[in-house]
């Protein structure tokens, strides 16, 4: 009897017969041979049908077989020095298990709209495979790098009452005669926990009403969010920059082949490595002044001003002390400059923008109190919050990475669509 294997397991099972369950990628056929390309969700593999070991009229139902038909196989796992793989099945037996015909995604050159119109079969692809393999591998470095630094995984509600970075961007729903919106970050809740716990971080879901179109903007995408108490602005920002150098080498060290199959530099990856260069808001207006760019002194980075703040290193640079008046609620203002606030945006390297945002949370209750008065959100709402600052209030930190971004950059994709299995754009909820 046969064993069923994987694709990706293949290997240790060389001169033994196994089965191997997938869908057809594509057939070549040779006289007496069919070469059948294979694929199971781990990879692909070639497997060899001879004329001679099958029944015949199989033998021909293969040849008109249809691309992503499914299938049984089973034969002897051999080697193949030709293969990238290196292994091929020699295979004698072949069970049909469901015919396809006319998949309407072929080897000719689709546009965009097309792909994305056909996104729940756009995901059988090498390329698509090789971006979301290196997204699963991404969020497991994440975790695994906070889980063995001894933070606790702590979730945190996507149904919320209350705006964490601004009413302007929520999606609001009905909540049994209520508001309420989805999460635009749980970070407000992190903080909660992080006095309960210490060191916490969430990973979910985040969602932002922002009419953007641009090529690095989701109205849904995945955050990672850790929060530390005892924790100042400067330790925050060498957390990140071990996290974050963390996750590239693992990606480097654990998706060569995807990165291959994507074409990427790992050359730029390798240089990915902590302590990352730091400048400040006003150093980083400066250098835009500097490119010939007419920037507005106190206005946030658009998309432009990032890539060109970040074209003059080859890893991810800090830019830090922001203006308060652009920042959220909760930033802590500097206490040499109140004016600027403890807080950093991390931009990645070949103008792919920022992909962390965080810093120093006001731990102080009356100057919380006034910021939430200032920025006009209802106090009521924020009751729970302002205890935090109550009982038992310490210096926090925090930060928050976006998943979508990061895998667009360590992947060296030109689209965040591409970094999720079933975008959410402005334009686009189907399918």
């Amino acid at each position: 009897m046969s064993t069923w294997v994987r694709v990706d397991n293949i290997a240790a099972y060389e001169g033994q017969k196994v089965e191997l369950r997938g869908w057809l990628a594509r057939i070549r056929s040779s006289g007496k041979l069919h070469f059948m390309q294979v694929r199971d969700g781990s990879g692909i593999i070639q497997a060899v049908v001879t004329k001679a070991a099958i029944d015949e009229e199989l033998f021909k139902q293969l040849k008109r077989l249809g691309t992503e038909s499914a299938l049984i196989v089973r034969g002897e796992v051999t080697k193949d020095e030709r293969s990238k793989l290196g292994y091929e099945i020699q295979a004698d037996e072949v069970e049909i298990v469901s015919e396809a015909d006319g998949y309407p995604i072929t080897p000719k050159e689709h546009g965009t709209d097309f792909l994305m119109e056909h996104r729940h079969l756009w995901l059988r692809s090498r390329r698509q495979h090789a971006v979301l393999r290196i997204r699963a591998t991404i969020m497991k470095a994440m975790q695994d790098w906070l889980d063995d630094n001894g933070f606790l995984r702590v979730d945190t509600p996507i149904l919320t009452p209350a705006a964490c970075e601004g009413t302007t961007t929520l999606f609001e729903t009905d909540y049994f005669e209520e508001k309420a919106y989805l999460s635009q970050s749980g970070q407000l809740y992190n903080e909660a926990t992080a006095a309960a716990f210490g060191k916490v971080y969430t990973f979910g879901p985040t969602f932002r009403a922002e009419k953007s179109k641009t090529r690095r903007h989701l109205m849904e995408f995945w955050m990672c969010e850790p929060e530390m108490a005892f924790c100042d602005f400067q330790l925050n920002m060498e957390i990140q920059e071990q996290f974050l150098s963390y996750v590239v080498q693992t990606v480097l060290e654990k998706r060569a082949f995807e990165l291959d199959v994507l074409e990427r530099d790992v050359d730029k990856l390798a240089k990915v490595k902590a302590p990352f260069p730091r400048i400040t808001y006003d150093e980083a207006v400066a250098k835009l002044k500097e490119k010939g760019v007419d920037f507005e002194d106190g206005n946030d980075f658009g998309g432009t001003d990032e890539t060109l703040l970040s074209e003059d290193y080859d890893c991810p640079i800090f830019v830090t002390h922001f203006p308060t008046a652009i920042k959220a609620f909760y930033m802590k203002p500097d206490p040499n400059n109140p004016e600027r606030v403890l807080g950093a945006d991390v931009l990645a390297p070949e103008g792919y923008g920022e992909i962390i945002g965080g810093g120093e949370r006001i731990s102080d209750l009356e100057l919380l109190e006034k910021r939430i008065a200032e920025h006009e959100l209802p106090i009521e709402s924020y009751q729970w919050y302002l205890d935090i600052r109550r009982y038992g209030t310490v210096p926090h930190s925090g930060f928050g990475i976006g998943l979508e971004r990061t895998v667009s950059w360590i992947c060296g994709l030109n689209h965040v669509r591409e970094t999720v299995p079933f975008p959410r754009m402005l334009t686009r909820m189907y399918p």
